[in-house]
């Protein structure tokens, strides 16, 4: 495997040299470039890297600069002391964001996505074409919901709905201007009922439409807090494990 490394940082630099060398062995790092004017040289020569590890905030600015001035085929993981970029991130090619001072089990983690993700692309087998077309041919979604309040029976429009959500064992449906339904219908049963373009289950308990999504950010033991447009009730956390999933949902637009 060819592997380049952007990185201003001499020591963040030798240090990701150095955990590739003993983690992946029969990798090669054919160069090491500290800015978006010595990358753009390189990524325009051949041969083309197999993988790219990438801070953001170079010396002469964004890396993100580099992805506007010559194609990019390779994933990156991107390696960085900022979190705010995470979604610019995996909009380019990134499979990983590697949060500086990163540890050997952090660059372990994101070289096993990588042989994961070539695994997933030699496999001989070809998609059965039945299950493609049914997935083709699936609907939008449900694009309403009849609920009960106040002795009245009325529709909701899924477009209103910014959340859904258990509480009691008893799901709930909120809308973008806070009211707030009761349903009869699991939240699972919810699930397979609306787009699975507009809404993703971020946890057990909630099923959230992308419009409600305000912003991202790390939280403890390498979860996502994510905040949307209207409060829920508690904190929103996506374990490390649906993090990836996540952010491939936020970028299939």
């Amino acid at each position: 495997m060819n592997i380049i490394i952007i990185e201003d940082e001499f020591r963040a630099a030798k240090s990701l040299q150095n955990l590739i060398a003993d983690l992946k062995p029969d990798s090669r790092i054919s160069g090491v470039y500290d800015s978006i004017e010595t990358s753009i040289e390189a990524l325009t020569k051949e041969p083309k890297p197999d993988l790219i590890f990438m801070d953001i905030q170079l010396s002469d600015g964004l890396s993100f600069e580099i992805f506007k001035a010559v194609e990019i085929t390779c994933p990156v993981v991107f390696c960085t002391a900022f979190d705010q970029y995470m979604l610019d991130a995996f909009k380019s090619k990134g499979i990983d964001y590697v949060l500086k001072p990163f540890s050997r089990e952090d660059i372990a983690e994101a070289l096993k996505k990588v042989d994961e993700l070539k695994k997933f692309f030699q496999k001989d087998e070809l998609p059965d074409l039945e299950s493609f077309l049914q997935k083709i041919k699936q609907p939008e979604g449900k694009s309403s919901f009849l609920v009960f309040k106040n002795q009245k029976y009325t529709t909701v429009p899924t477009e209103s709905i910014a959340y859904f959500y258990i509480h009691n064992e008893i799901t709930h449906l909120v809308t973008f201007s806070k009211e707030q339904f009761q349903l009869s219908q699991p939240l699972g049963q919810i699930a397979e009922q609306v787009s699975d373009k507009q809404f993703f289950r971020v946890n057990r308990q909630y099923l959230v439409n992308f419009k409600a999504i305000r912003e991202m950010e790390h939280y403890f033991q390498r979860k996502i807090l994510v905040k949307l447009v209207v409060d829920t009730p508690e904190k929103l956390l996506i374990n490390k494990e649906k993090t990836h999933s996540f952010f491939s949902w936020l970028e299939d637009r």
